[in-house]
């Protein structure tokens, strides 16, 4: 496993009677926190042995607002909930999408960020227009083998009347795209940002919102942590870090409304098990 231990600043701010409550909950010894060390651009190794990417500045900036160290620990997607039910982590910073099986035995925070699928095609192509679906009709499109993309396309395949090419990694898939043995790629919206800034041969095209937010999950009796670091999500919204962060990572500047700089009444997401709509001021005071 590979660890950064990233230290945050301690905040000293006049606290309000409802911050006291929450400044209560923080642990001064800091969050043990984890996420996947090979999902770029969230989590990606560095050079020197450490993690880089959007989740990791996300870890730091949260431990920046509370005042206290954020260990976070790279491993494997599939190993990390177990070990936070095993209690090894306070919580995660993982991109995990947020549904109701799964917060059947998990809390989540609001959504941090909105999952949706995105298209590449080749830069300058006319498909760099297009605004729907059905745009894509009789095409051929390259996705990663086995993702949650290829099986979209799939389904879809007999209605649009595209065909669906599957490659071993979303790096391929790109490749057959730029080498004319496709016409697009689809794969996550933030992936397919961060390959449209490191090939200049691709430009972004539809993309296709899913209803569905990426949330951090805690253990399910972990309520107060649970709605503190909801409520410092919601701080990271409002002052301009998370907008900050998307542009470092993805090249994008996010609109008015998206999830990412827009935060969500209650604690946790709507919808789902362990939403509590209990109303409250967005504060950056902890």
């Amino acid at each position: 496993m590979l660890k950064s231990l990233l230290l945050a600043s301690a905040a000293s701010l006049a606290l309000t009677g409802a911050a006291a409550a929450e400044l209560a909950q923080i642990k001064p010894e800091g969050y043990r926190t984890a996420l996947d060390g090979t999902f770029a651009p969230h989590a990606m190794p560095t050079m020197s042995g450490g993690v880089e990417g959007f989740n990791v500045d996300l870890a730091a900036a949260i431990g920046e607002k509370l005042g206290v160290p954020m260990e976070v620990t790279a491993a494997q997607f599939s190993g990390l909930i177990p070990a936070l039910q095993a209690g090894t982590y306070d919580f995660l910073v993982a991109p995990t999408t947020v549904t109701e099986e799964r917060a059947q035995n998990l809390l989540f925070t609001e959504g941090f960020m909105d999952t949706n699928f995105r298209f590449t095609v080749p830069k300058g192509s006319e498909a760099e227009g297009f605004d729907s679906l059905e745009d894509f009709k009789g095409l051929t499109i390259a996705v990663n083998k086995g993702s949650v993309y290829e099986s979209f396309l799939t389904e879809r395949a007999a209605e649009m009347g595209w065909t669906v090419v599957a490659f071993g990694t979303n790096t391929d898939a790109i490749q057959a795209m730029t080498s004319g043995r496709a016409d697009a790629n689809m794969a996550g919206a933030t992936v397919s940002a961060w390959a449209v800034q490191k090939n200049p041969q691709i430009a972004l095209s539809y993309e296709y919102a899913t209803g569905l937010v990426w949330g951090l999950p805690f253990r399910k009796d972990d309520v107060a942590t649970r709605d503190l670091i909801d409520s410092v999500l919601e701080c990271l919204k409002t002052d301009g870090t998370m907008a900050a962060l998307s542009e470092k990572w993805f090249g994008l500047t996010p609109a008015a409304g998206e999830t990412i700089v827009t935060p969500t009444p209650g604690y946790g997401t709507p919808g789902v098990s362990g939403y509590d709509d209990t109303a409250h001021e967005v504060t950056c005071t902890f």
